[in-house]
């Protein structure tokens, strides 16, 4: 059968008119057309997508795994990079956005753009760089972070509990309660800027070591090594550090510190133990005088992997309760818990003593009270109480189940404060007198214990009021 019009997959040139074109696009199926076929139908060309008939690339990455990256980088939310992609936008055009990825990672040509400079403020005034890269960069990172985590968690340290599967903050804060009442001192280590200080070559090496594709370590130090902007729209060459806001800087930071700390720890001072979440460390020591050699030890060894320690912040303190001094530090604060001298009762014998515990810090209280005011729900006296409470329930249930696990009746203080503070809403909802604003709490937390999440699942609500 004669078709009068030039096929799309023909050649314009009449000497290979009726056989298909060998274009390097082209897939199998293509291929197998046959001579003189009739013009595929609209049907079977929305049929064809991005994710099929591509010819072999240079790296094998399954697509499979792309769209893995991106249920993952979606579940993890976040802002768009210097792009102004967000994720909603990004998802709206998903299949495309998804090929582009898959594409360029496993031909070579994938190069990541400027990561996205914002300053997140610090609670003793001072600010955090945030690195925020684009959402697709973000959906590649994934892709190789997925890839090279399974064989670097064979590798790390078993008291290294940052960003790792069935390690926790929590089991880090137990792990350290338990040694301090071991061990009589701990030198409480901050190196300064960490993320921002990360030699690219001692990086490289350590990348080059334990991954064997060589398409991971040609995007891994791209990555690295992508320009940094500024809000005036400003580039600047990125030569160390790694950004505290892409996907693979904490896998990045957790293999640095396994060679700076972890391995040089064990080599050369195995009978210490100690507690590492990515750059937040707890050594335990047995006398004063072994934390401060430490303290000078590791500051060398540092200095010799091109980080600094933070001589202002890094601190040696005293675990015993009955022997102190007004000389000597007796407390320090990791992961938001503040260890210190504290009333406990036992539970066996009812004996009241004083024990080296850990509880809630008076900074993640303020932390915490200053991301409610941020959201302004207090302020909004034109919404129901019930949806005043589902509104502040995911921050006061994330806050209350972190800190709650050990010492909680620290958490009293905060918990009187956001009765108040629902007692002030009431105020100003019904033009009430504190004295009736109080009244009505009381009765509400009675007759409806599980309005608020608090309600439910702390008793210092019914002690407060």
């Amino acid at each position: 059968m004669q078709v009068n019009r030039i096929h799309k997959y023909e050649s314009s040139k009449a000497s290979t008119r009726d056989r298909l074109t060998s274009s390097s696009e082209e897939g199998s199926v293509m291929e197998l057309e046959r001579r003189g076929q009739l013009e595929v139908g609209k049907a079977e060309k929305r049929k064809r997508s991005y994710w099929y008939d591509q010819p072999a690339k240079a790296y094998e990455i399954s697509r499979e795994e792309v769209l893995r990256a991106w249920k993952c980088v979606k579940a993890n939310g976040g802002s768009g990079g210097i792009d102004e992609i967000s994720l909603e936008k990004f998802e709206n055009k998903l299949t495309k956005n998804l090929f582009t990825i898959w594409n360029q990672m496993s031909s070579g040509s994938y190069h990541p753009k400027a990561v996205k400079r914002v300053e997140i403020p610090k609670g003793d005034g001072e600010t955090r760089p945030l690195g925020i890269p684009t959402v697709m960069d973000r959906v590649a990172q994934e892709v190789v972070r997925a890839r090279m985590e399974g064989a670097l968690e064979k590798l790390f340290h078993e008291d290294s509990y940052g960003y790792r599967a069935n390690k926790s903050a929590i089991q880090a804060v137990g792990k350290c309660r338990e040694r301090c009442w071991k061990q009589a001192w701990v030198l409480d280590v901050d190196i300064q800027k960490f993320f921002d200080t990360i030699d690219h070559e001692l990086m490289m090496k350590a990348v080059q070591k334990h991954c064997k594709e060589k398409w991971q370590v040609l995007y891994i130090e791209r990555w690295l090594k992508a320009p940094i902007q500024y809000s005036d729209g400003s580039q600047e060459a990125s030569e160390k550090g790694t950004p505290q806001g892409g996907v693979i800087s904490p896998l990045l930071a957790n293999l640095f510190l396994h060679y700076a700390f972890d391995m040089w720890m064990q080599r050369e001072n195995p009978e210490l133990t100690f507690e590492r979440y990515a750059d937040d460390m707890v050594i335990h020591c047995k006398t004063e005088e072994q934390a401060h050699y430490i303290q000078e030890s590791l500051k060398r060894r540092l200095e010799e992997c091109g980080l600094q320690l933070h001589t202002e912040k890094t601190k040696v303190v005293n675990c015993q309760v009955k022997k102190r001094n007004k000389v000597t530090q007796n407390q320090f604060t990791f992961l938001g818990y503040t260890f210190c001298p504290r009333r406990s009762m036992n539970s066996k014998t009812g004996e009241i003593s004083s024990n080296f515990l850990p509880a809630v810090s008076k900074k993640a209280e303020v932390k915490f009270r200053g991301n409610l005011r941020k959201r302004r729900v207090f302020q909004n006296t034109s919404q129901s109480i019930s949806t005043l409470a589902k509104s502040i329930e995911p921050v006061v249930r994330g806050w209350h189940n972190y800190f709650s696990r050990f010492y909680s009746s620290a958490l009293g203080h905060t918990i009187k404060w956001i009765d108040q503070s629902i007692a002030s809403w009431l105020r100003r909802k019904h033009k009430l007198s504190w004295y009736k604003a109080y009244a009505c709490l009381r009765r509400l937390i009675f007759q409806q214990p599980g309005l608020f999440w608090h309600w439910k699942h702390s008793r210092i609500s019914r002690r407060a009021v």
